[in-house]
């Protein structure tokens, strides 16, 4: 939802459109923004209410030197043919000058279908990339009342000390979608592929569970996430904050896990039933919530790489490269199979492993990733790293030594 907005963002500045708020569909869930209206200087982004997730106000003053944004379209452009478009992903600045551009001069209102992933990554103009920034880093807060409610939940952890925000990707939906039913018991495996079968817009229905899980394409699972905690060193008393929605199995499947780490919390452990009831009802809302007190942590640790990890990775790097490690789930299974094989020893023989693996996915500086060798086409954009993942360089200006020459300061 994020990366949407701000994409259009600056798809609105490439052919100088007014952007008008969106509106999100109200019907679907973890679904794109319904349309993104664009206006002949104007273009428009609908999102159930904008809102209800976002601080509208301040999205647009905040970015009113930049684009301008209205909060609906214009009564005397509402009954006018508008073009619907379904934007080519990954595209650059010659695509949307020319082919989108070039429908002004048939319509006064374009509608984009869709907004995820429309933009390319790489290979945009220097005022371009940092309009995403500004858009992505600054300029969209969420609502007054989820940044007040985020605000008091990572205060309540702080209290605790230092804390670690867990992205425990083990939930129904997630494992049904990702045929992960490793450590599950038939049953549970069951009901999962039953819910895949029923889901029509899933469209791999046989997947095999073993073979995802060696590829590294499945989350970890609790007990996993115990042992690799474990073997990074950190200690019985660490402040744990689970950013997730309800655990398939609940305790029966997060009991090694809340052994190890009795400090397991989250939003309903840190806050009353009368505190959280706004926002109960509302998916992105609480995944707002989640989101806010992810960014804040001290460690962040993705259990698998989706759109909310992903952001939350690229968000603390703007925020100066704070700690995020990423698990190397492909590796990661093959040691932890042994130690059930009892071919490799909980202790110092794994953690050497662990942390030697893992000392360079820790959220240092580095260059975006571009395409993987050898791709071609769109798989050559959608192998690199996306904008949001790691803004940098794009979100950081480099600021000359007065005192010396040959070095620079990045700076925010």
């Amino acid at each position: 939802m994020r990366a949407g907005i701000c994409d259009m963002v600056a798809v609105a500045r490439i052919i100088n459109a007014t952007l008008v708020v969106p509106e999100l569909d109200k019907n679907s869930f973890w679904q794109d923004t319904s349309f993104w209206s664009l206006q002949h200087h104007n273009s428009v982004f609908h999102c159930s209410i904008f809102s209800d997730v976002f601080d509208e106000d301040y999205f647009i003053s905040s970015l009113a030197s930049d684009v301008k944004i209205v909060r609906k379209l214009p009564k005397d452009m509402s009954g006018v043919t508008k073009a619907v478009k379904h934007f080519r992903s990954w595209s650059g600045m010659d695509y949307y000058k020319e082919e989108i551009s070039s429908l002004w001069e048939d319509y006064k209102v374009i509608r984009a279908a869709k907004s995820d992933s429309r933009l390319a990554n790489n290979n945009l103009p220097p005022d371009i990339q940092k309009l995403r920034c500004r858009a992505c880093y600054e300029a969209l807060r969420f609502s007054p009342q989820i940044e007040a409610m985020g605000k008091l939940l990572v205060d309540r952890m702080r209290a605790y000390g230092p804390y670690i925000a867990l992205h425990l990707r083990y939930e129904k939906d997630m494992l049904a979608f990702s045929g992960c039913t490793h450590g599950l018991s038939v049953a549970e495996a069951d009901e999962l592929k039953k819910i895949r079968d029923d889901t029509s817009y899933w469209k791999i229905k046989d997947i095999d569970s073993e073979e995802q899980r060696s590829k590294g394409y499945c989350p970890l699972t609790p007990t996993e996430v115990a042992m690799f905690l474990t073997a990074l060193g950190y200690p019985s008393n660490t402040p744990i904050y689970i950013a997730a929605g309800e655990i398939y199995g609940g305790d029966a499947h997060m009991g090694e896990l809340l052994t190890r780490y009795p400090l397991l919390m989250s939003k309903e452990k840190l806050a009353s039933v009368e505190e959280l009831e706004p926002f109960l009802k509302h998916a992105s809302q609480m995944a707002a919530l989640d989101y806010i007190v992810s960014v804040a942590s001290a460690v962040f640790i993705p259990t698998y790489s989706g759109n909310m990890a992903r952001a939350v990775e690229g968000h603390r790097r703007y925020l100066g490269h704070q700690k995020t490690v990423t698990p190397d789930r492909k590796l990661l299974v093959r040691l932890f199979d042994k130690v059930e094989r009892g071919k490799l020893r909980e202790g110092r023989p794994l953690a050497t492993r662990v942390i030697e693996l893992h000392k360079k996915r820790q959220g240092s500086p580095r260059k975006r990733k571009g395409p993987i060798s050898g791709t071609k086409g769109m798989d050559r954009f959608r192998s690199e790293e996306s904008f949001y993942v790691n803004p940098l360089p794009d979100c950081l200006c480099q600021r000359q030594s007065s005192l010396s020459t040959g070095t620079s300061s990045a700076i925010r």
